[in-house]
C-alpha cells in the first residue's frame, strides 16, 4: 500500500528554519530518523520510506509554497497514489503553537500551498495536518512572522511536536483517518 506524505515549505536556504517550513522540517526529522535520503526529482525532494508494510512517499516539493499543487498531482499520478492516502503537513496561524489539528478534507482556510493544492486538483477531500504556529504578530506582519525563523522558547518545543506528528503520521498510514483525528487532536 502506497502513501503520498507531503510537507510543504519553500526551498531555499533563507527559509529553512522559518514557521512556514514546518512541512519540511517534519519529514525532514522523519528521513533522519528513520535513515531515508531525499533525491532530488521532478517537482520535489522525494524519499521513500517503509513503515509496517506500507510504502510512504515522502515529498518535499521544490515549486515553491505557492505552487504546491502541481507537485502533489504529479506524485499522485507517477505513484498512482489515491486521494485517501495523501496526507499533508503545513503551518497554521489560526492554531496555537504546540498544538496540532489532523482533518479528513477542507478548506484552504487562507494558506496558499494549500489554495494551490485545491485548485490543481480540483477537490479538497485529502487529509491535512495542520501544525499551530500561532498569531503573535502585530497588524500587517503576518508574512514577516510567518517567514520569520522560530522563537527560543519554541525551539525548545519543537522536537517534541515534530515526534508526535511522525507518530500522526504513522497513524494516518496504520490505522486510519478517523482514528488518527481522534488520538492526535489534543494537546501534546
Amino acid at each position: 500500500m502506497k502513501y503520498l506524505i507531503v510537507g510543504l515549505g519553500n526551498i531555499g536556504v533563507e527559509y529553512k528554519n522559518t514557521r512556514h517550513n514546518i512541512g519540511f522540517k517534519i519529514l525532514d526529522a522523519l528521513a533522519e530518523a528513520s535513515n531515508v535520503v531525499f533525491s532530488d526529482k521532478r517537482y520535489g525532494m522525494v524519499g521513500e520510506y517503509k513503515f509496517k508494510g506500507r510504502n510512504l512517499i515522502l515529498l518535499k516539493p521544490t515549486t515553491y509554497m505557492n505552487l504546491s499543487g502541481r507537485a502533489v498531482n504529479y506524485w499522485m499520478q507517477k505513484e498512482n497514489i489515491p486521494i485517501d492516502k495523501v496526507f499533508v503537513l503545513v503551518d497554521d496561524i489560526a492554531i496555537p503553537f504546540g498544538k496540532i489539528r489532523i482533518r479528513a478534507k477542507g478548506s484552504d482556510a487562507g494558506h496558499n500551498g494549500l489554495k494551490n493544492i485545491n485548485q490543481v486538483l480540483g477537490r479538497q477531500d485529502y487529509a491535512r495536518l495542520r501544525f499551530g504556529i500561532g498569531d503573535d504578530f502585530h497588524k500587517g506582519q503576518q508574512v514577516n512572522y510567518v517567514l520569520g525563523e522560530w522563537g527560543k522558547d519554541e525551539e525548545k518545543e519543537l522536537p517534541f511536536l515534530i515526534d508526535h506528528c511522525i507518530e500522526a503520521i504513522h497513524g494516518f498510514t496504520t490505522i486510519g483517518i478517523q482514528r488518527t483525528m481522534n488520538s492526535y487532536n489534543k494537546n501534546k
